[in-house]
């Protein structure tokens, strides 16, 4: 299990970006399993439905493709994320739920790797997609 802290020597990702509170489960090259929480204090609920406040599917994504990353050791590389496919949204995810989001490769072949991701919120889906990720140099990605 990888906790907050040790997330933070992973991800590049900080405030109001990382979006991943734990890792509860890892085999690499196989299969992870991630969750975060989500809060009323999160930085869209201001400006998504105030009113009635869900987590926009966008962030579900981006909270998949940072958990789907531990996947991969890959030292001195950095995956960026280069297709979403088959992507579906089945409930909403409102601040108090917490995010259980699985992932597994399908394929791994040199600097590009596809997994499935799948969201659940009290062992419910709320969202499925398949991400693809490019690995670079860690140099080439700051330029």
């Amino acid at each position: 299990m990888l906790k907050i802290r040790d997330i933070y020597g992973i991800l590049p990702h900080r405030f109001p970006f990382l979006m991943v509170d734990r890792i509860v489960s890892l085999e690499k090259e196989n299969k992870v399993v991630g969750l975060k929480n989500v809060t009323v204090n999160e930085p869209y609920f201001q400006g998504h439905f105030p009113d009635e406040p869900v987590m926009p599917a966008v962030m579900i994504i981006e909270t998949m493709a940072q958990i789907g990353g531990f996947l991969f050791d890959m030292p001195g590389k950095r995956g960026f994320v280069i297709s979403v496919n088959k992507a579906k949204f089945k409930r909403m995810v409102i601040p108090g739920d917490q995010l259980i989001i699985e992932c597994s490769v399908v394929v791994h072949l040199g600097n590009k790797a596809t997994i499935n991701a799948v969201a659940k919120v009290d062992d419910k889906v709320v969202a499925s997609a398949e991400l693809a990720y490019n690995f670079v140099d860690v140099n080439e990605s700051d330029e």
